[in-house]
C-alpha cells in the first residue's frame, strides 16, 4: 500500500500518454476529418476565441471519458462495451454518414439555432467534435492503455474516474495546442481547388468508417456491397477531378485518395481472401477451452469483435503471418477465438479474469497451463511468434 501513491503518479502520466497515443490508432482515424475541420474553422479567430474553441474540444473529450469512467467504476464495463449495442452502432453509422456529407459540401456541423443565442453557443461544434473523437477512440485500446486500465479497475472508483479523465485530456490536448499556437498550422492546405479536394477526400474517409461499422450488424453480406459502392463512389470522384480540374495539386490529392482508399478496402473486410490462410481458429467455449488444456498443447486465446478496427488489423496482418503460422504448426498450437461483437456476459467476465479490459486482447498459454504472454492493443507478428515458441518449451 505504501507504493500506491508512486504507482498512481506513474499511471496518471501513463493515462495522459495513452490518450495522446490514441490519436494515432486506427480507431480514431475516421474522426480526423472532423477534428481538422474544427481546427480550420477556428484557426483565424481571435486568440481568446481559439483557446475557447480548443478548450471546448478538450471538454467534449473529457466529458465522454468521465462518463465512461463512472460507468466502468459502477457497472464494471469493459473498454468498448458501447459498441456491442446494435442501436448504438446504427446511431454511430448515421452520425458518421452525416459528418461525411457535411465535410463533402463544406457546411458546419448541424447544431441547433438556439445554441447561438446562449453564451459560448458558437463553441458547441468543437465540443461535439471532441465528444465524437472520444467516442470512436473507445472502440479499441491503444499503447499503454491496457496497463492503465488494469491498474485502474483494481482501485477505488475515484481512481478509475480520474485516470479515465486523464485519458480524455490526453486525447484532446494536441488540438488545444494547435489552436493555441496557430503558427503550427501554416503548412495546412490554404484555400483553392486542391484544398477543396482534400476536404472531399476526407469525407470518403468518414464514409469508410460508417461502412466498416455496418459489418457489426446483422446481414453482414450487405457490407460487401456497401464497400463496393464506396469504392465506386471514390473512383467516380477521382475521374471527375481529373476531368474538370486543371490543377496538378488537385490531381495528386485525388491519386493519393485512391491509394489510401485501397487500405480500408482490404484491411477492414471487403477482401476476405486472407482469412482462410491464417491460423485454424476454433470458436471459444468452455468445453473447447478445457479440451485444449487437456491435450497438453500450447493455447492462443484471442478476444475480438467485428467493430474493433485494431482487431481487424491484427487478424489481417499478425495472425496470417507465415512465421506465426509456422510456429503454431510446429508447437501444435490450439487457437481459440472469443467473439464479443454481440453482448456476452460470460466472455466479458472471462476477459477481465484473464487480465484484459478492452479489445484487442490475446493471451498465449503454455501446455502446462501457465500464462506465457498477454497482448493488449496492437502487437507485432514477431512478438506473437516468440510467445508461441516459448509456450512450446515450457
Amino acid at each position: 500500500m505504501n507504493s500506491f501513491p508512486g504507482e498512481l503518479i506513474l499511471e496518471s502520466f501513463s493515462a495522459l500518454a495513452a490518450g495522446l497515443l490514441l490519436n494515432f490508432t486506427p480507431c480514431v482515424l475516421p474522426a480526423i476529418p472532423v477534428k481538422i475541420r474544427t481546427i480550420l474553422h477556428h484557426a483565424g479567430d481571435h486568440p481568446a476565441s481559439r483557446i475557447a474553441a480548443g478548450s471546448a474540444f478538450v471538454a467534449g473529450s473529457l466529458l465522454f471519458f468521465l462518463v465512461l469512467g463512472v460507468v466502468t467504476a459502477t457497472l464494471h464495463w469493459t473498454w468498448g462495451a458501447l459498441f456491442e449495442s446494435q442501436w448504438f452502432l446504427i446511431a454511430l453509422i448515421v452520425l458518421l454518414t452525416g459528418f461525411a456529407f457535411c465535410t463533402f459540401i463544406d457546411v458546419r456541423l448541424p447544431v441547433p439555432q438556439f445554441t447561438q443565442k446562449i453564451p459560448g453557443g458558437r463553441y458547441l461544434e468543437p465540443f461535439v467534435s471532441g465528444t465524437f473523437s472520444a467516442l470512436l477512440a473507445s472502440s479499441c485500446t491503444g499503447p499503454f492503455l491496457g496497463g492503465v486500465l488494469m491498474f485502474a479497475v483494481a482501485h477505488p472508483p475515484s481512481t478509475i474516474i480520474s485516470l479515465f479523465a486523464l485519458i480524455g485530456l490526453g486525447l484532446g490536448l494536441p488540438y488545444l495546442i494547435l489552436l493555441w499556437h496557430p503558427e503550427l498550422l501554416r503548412k495546412l492546405p490554404r484555400s483553392g481547388v486542391w484544398s477543396l479536394r482534400i476536404r472531399q477526400s476526407m469525407a470518403f474517409g468518414l464514409l469508410a468508417g460508417a461502412v466498416f461499422f455496418t459489418g457489426s450488424l446483422p446481414y453482414q453480406a450487405f457490407t460487401r456491397w456497401l464497400w463496393a459502392a464506396w469504392m465506386a463512389g471514390l473512383a467516380g470522384w477521382v475521374l471527375y477531378v481529373f476531368w474538370v480540374d486543371h490543377s496538378r495539386a488537385a490531381k495528386i490529392v485525388a491519386t493519393l485518395a485512391v491509394l489510401v482508399g485501397i487500405v480500408p478496402f482490404y484491411v477492414t473486410g471487403l477482401s476476405t481472401s486472407t482469412k482462410g490462410n491464417g491460423l485454424h481458429w476454433i470458436a471459444f467455449s468452455n468445453r473447447a477451452f478445457t479440451h485444449a488444456l487437456k491435450t497438453n498443447h500450447p493455447l492462443l486465446l484471442e478476444f475480438t469483435a467485428a467493430w474493433c478496427i485494431n482487431c481487424q488489423v491484427l487478424e489481417d496482418s499478425v495472425y496470417v503471418s507465415h512465421n506465426v503460422i509456422a510456429a503454431a504448426r510446429k508447437s501444435n498450437l490450439v487457437a481459440l477465438r472469443a467473439n464479443l461483437t454481440r453482448p456476452n456476459r460470460k466472455l466479458e467476465l472471462l476477459l477481465r479474469r484473464d487480465g484484459g479490459n478492452g479489445l484487442p486482447y490475446a493471451v498465449v498459454i503454455a501446455d502446462n497451463g501457465a500464462i506465457v504472454k498477454r497482448f493488449r492493443g496492437l502487437f507485432t507478428a514477431a512478438a506473437l511468434e516468440k510467445a508461441i515458441q516459448n509456450a512450446g518449451h515450457l
